[in-house]
């Protein structure tokens, strides 16, 4: 397993607490070691919130993300729990601060399921003997999402308590091909930047299906996308080869994925809410429509003016998905 570059030299298991020198600091960052085929790699995790909190919401990020992207809506469920919360945002391995695998071919949904089983482990022990989670709710933006329906579409994975809401943004079962030649033309194709600003620029040209996000916003969001590049320059935070799989998707492959998907999503229990870019070309309305109707019967928020995906960073973005996850 290759490092993140520039990554420190960790244990296995470590709690890393951060001074908390602005509102949008989380509390701590932490690791959990995953096994995968050729052995172990570690996976980094944000947490906001009491790490004794019964109630857990994680949230995870989309396919070239990172867990800083929910650092508003992290801090917004906390603060408005009436009851002691923990919201944990993981940086999926390959970004962020999470190790990057040898084998780029275990950059798929399944690794990303298995590592969300070995956190969410770790997170129950952390609570104490005799002590479990009251509750377990997931929010994921697209790839975060597609994870989302193999946890909660699965009754037999050994979760610590089933997942009792689900809210994914802008993904369902079936995925436009067309979407998936977007992606497999820009994900892992990067260079070397000369600051903050400019990475910011070049992410911003290709993520217009955001919507609408404040310059002051966009560039905060951006400055966890980046690491150390050469001679003073800076980079994308990601494996470049997180795009291997992608690319080596094909058609019949992604059908024979979708019947997988739809299969799970039938089988969710959780109350469902989906959230859709008015603009998406990933998620149709044909397929949103669909998501009302079968399965969990999701509830649909559909937002004009925005693509492939909603950041959940405006005040309105974060009222609907805070007023849904903490409901009783």
């Amino acid at each position: 397993m290759a490092p993140h570059k520039g990554s420190l030299t960790l244990g296995a298991i470590r709690l890393f607490p951060i001074v908390m020198n602005n509102s949008l600091t989380p509390t701590s960052l932490e690791f959990v070691s995953c096994p995968h085929p050729e052995g172990l790699h570690r996976m980094a995790y944000w947490r906001w919130g009491d790490a004794s909190a019964r109630r857990l919401v994680v949230c995870v990020h989309g396919l070239t993300r990172q867990g800083r992207d929910f650092d508003r809506l992290a801090q917004a469920l906390v603060a408005r729990s009436v009851e002691p919360l923990q919201v944990i945002c993981p940086d999926v391995v390959g970004r962020g601060r999470s190790e990057w695998l040898s084998d780029p071919m275990g950059y798929q949904i399944g690794q990303y399921a298995s590592d969300m089983l070995a956190m969410l482990a770790q997170i129950s022990a952390q609570l104490g003997s005799g002590q479990t989670l009251q509750s377990l709710d997931w929010v994921g933006t697209s790839m975060g999402g597609l994870i989302g329906m193999v946890m909660a579409g699965q009754p037999g994975l050994p979760l610590p308590a089933p997942i009792r809401r689900l809210v994914l943004n802008d993904v369902g079962p079936a995925i436009t091909w067309s979407s998936v030649e977007r992606m497999q033309q820009y994900v892992g194709h990067y260079g070397q930047y000369g600051d903050l600003k400019e990475a910011a620029a070049v992410m911003r040209s290709i993520s217009q299906g955001f919507g609408p996000v404040p310059d002051e916003v966009w560039l905060d969001m951006s400055s966890h996308m980046i690491r150390p590049g050469a001679d003073g320059t800076v980079t994308l935070h990601y494996d470049p080869a997180i795009g291997q799989p992608l690319r080596s998707l094909t058609p019949e492959a992604a059908m024979a994925g979708e019947a997988a998907l739809w299969t799970m999503y039938d089988q969710i229990k959780a109350q469902t809410l989906l959230i859709r870019g008015a603009d998406s070309d990933l998620l149709t309305a044909e397929t949103a429509l669909s998501m009302t109707q079968r399965g969990p019967r999701a509830a649909l928020e559909s937002w004009a003016g925005i693509g492939h995906a909603p950041t959940l960073t405006s005040s309105h973005q974060i009222d609907v998905a805070a007023n849904f996850l903490l409901a009783d």
